[in-house]
């Protein structure tokens, strides 16, 4: 049987997202760079984070903050050198962490030479690299596909008289990886990155990478509540088409030609069409991003039943991941509400399979309003009238202190996003100073999962208790088992477990004031509150 010793880092571990923008600002232009990662190892450490995901750092216009790659090879100059980018790596090695890059496969920024020699001409070599169509007949768009981003998913190209396709902003231009020789290029962008010593790749918008060769209009969305326009239609042939298989599977082998990496793939689809990225022999993604904690009503039966559907879903061999808040989703603070955080952390730490955190999430940080006219998220600023999600909220600067930019920057410096007007009493200063804190109660709660194998690697079972409001769970390894319990709920129970024992040890609870043993005949669990128990 595989110990914790031996399984795989990226089963084991906790990954832990940088926003890169904005974890700190080492050189005071008022971006986060490398060198500022670097001055913060010590609270990744502390946190216990094994793999630290980096969002990009690539030169880029920064339309989209990154996600519009100019070169794929190369860093800009914003963020650090390469040696600043050597030295990060070799410290986070040092100290037992690996290192995870956002990998941006599906377009580049329109500033990209690939691109540049695209549009040169309708005979250039590369013209076929990126995906162009004729006008319609009346001289619009080739088909009725929209952007993510507000609006036609396709821009005319005034030169050449073609339109290009593009699912985000019109600087970002989609690859065709119909062309073999996309593919291959953008394999060498991979080997280059993974000689240098990084440890695997978070792969951006993985399910979209292939498109309907027929470029036919994409069908109504009989279910649209008219929010978000770009729901409207049903994006079956924009979105995890099947030959996206055959590019997972041939960046799977990249990867696997080193040694110990990892192959993480953004998949935001059911769960049923989600299990298929591990690939039918395994040889897909290590881990296709589960998001399906952040859409599901907070109930605890809810959740139940959503593990349960997803344990079921997974292919023999396959090992889950569960996400609770990324760069794209409104804070967890602000989205369930301060008295839940605790129970959510909880969840994620203590499921079966391997947790993405989020910065910040370990301090509480929330939504930070951004005045209408400061607005710097592409996707917010070209829908102003649209219900969709400025991201710019859950992308602030990590608040570090209650110096007058949290200690994220130097205090002559602006921050590219405002600070919290909550720092001053919500940072990882104060926190760690409290005994009873968000960020102790993380910090007691990553400790324990590093140091249990049943938390790690154990196997899961549900508990059915008679409170609606109880998630309940064990997880066992040989020698130990432990019984998670979680109140989603603002009422008291005294909980009948005693199918399970007659009595337990409690390691740890939410509020950081109980442990020791208690009777599993009538358990009481307070209002918010989640409990690790030793049976």
């Amino acid at each position: 049987m595989t110990t914790g010793s031996e399984a795989p880092w990226w089963k084991t571990g906790i990954f832990y997202e940088i926003y890169t923008l904005s974890y700190q600002d080492q050189d005071g232009d008022g971006f986060g760079d490398l060198p500022g990662i670097l001055r913060r190892l010590d609270h990744l450490r502390r946190f216990n984070a094994t793999g630290i995901w980096l969002t990009p750092f690539y030169p880029s216009p920064l339309r989209d903050f990154g996600y519009d790659v100019a070169d794929y090879t190369a860093i800009h100059p914003r963020f650090g050198t390469f040696e600043d980018f050597d030295r990060l790596l070799a410290a986070l090695h040092a100290q037992g962490m690996k290192l995870i890059l956002d990998f941006v496969a599906n377009h580049t920024s329109d500033q990209h030479p690939w691109f540049q020699e695209s549009r040169g001409s309708r005979h250039h070599p590369k013209r076929d690299w990126y995906i162009w169509r004729d006008p319609a007949p009346d001289g619009g768009p080739p088909n009725n596909w929209l952007s993510f981003f507000g609006g036609p998913a396709w821009t005319l190209d005034e030169k050449t008289g073609q339109y290009y396709l593009h699912q985000f902003t019109r600087w970002q231009p989609e690859l065709n990886y119909r062309n073999p020789e996309v593919l291959q290029a953008i394999l060498d962008c991979m080997h280059f990155w993974l000689r240098r010593g990084v440890d695997g790749f978070r792969v951006d918008v993985l399910w979209l990478l292939m498109k309907d060769p027929e470029f036919r209009d994409e069908p109504e969305n009989p279910d649209w509540d008219g929010r978000n326009p770009h729901e409207r239609l049903r994006h079956i042939h924009t979105g995890n088409l099947p030959e996206v298989h055959r590019l997972a599977r041939a960046m799977r082998a990249v990867v696997d030609a080193y040694e110990n990496r990892v192959l993480i793939g953004e998949t935001h689809v059911p769960v049923e069409d989600l299990v298929s990225y591990y690939g039918r022999n395994l040889d897909e993604c290590h881990l296709p991003f589960n998001f399906g904690l952040l859409s599901l009503p907070w109930q605890a039966q809810a959740v139940r039943s959503f593990v349960e559907r997803y344990e079921a879903a997974l292919p023999i061999g396959a090992w889950p991941n569960w996400v609770l808040g990324n760069h794209d989703q409104p804070r967890l603070a602000s989205r369930l509400g301060t008295a839940q955080v605790r129970v959510a952390a909880m969840l994620l730490l203590t499921l079966r399979g391997t947790p993405t955190w989020y910065y910040g999430d370990e301090i509480g940080m929330e939504n930070v309003p951004i005045p209408r006219a400061a607005v710097r998220d592409p996707q917010a600023a070209n829908q102003p009238e649209a219900e969709v999600f400025n991201r710019d909220e859950a992308r602030t600067p990590m608040q570090w202190d209650d110096s007058p930019n949290a200690g994220f920057a130097p205090p002559e410096a602006t921050p590219w996003l405002p600070v919290a007007a909550d720092h001053r009493i919500r940072n990882v200063s104060r926190q760690i100073a409290e005994p009873g804190s968000l960020l102790q109660f993380v910090l007691k709660l990553t400790a324990l999962r590093q140091h249990s194998s049943a938390l790690m690697l154990g196997e899961y079972a549900s508990v059915l208790t008679e409170a609606d409001d109880i998630f309940a769970y064990t997880r066992k390894w040989p020698g130990e088992t432990r019984l998670v319990v979680l109140n989603f709920g603002p009422r008291a129970h005294a909980l009948d477990f005693r199918s399970l024992g007659d009595e337990a040890n409690i390691l740890l609870s939410t509020r950081l004031d109980r442990e020791g043993p208690v009777s599993l005949r009538e358990l009481a669990v307070r209002p918010n509150e989640g409990l690790v128990l030793h049976l």
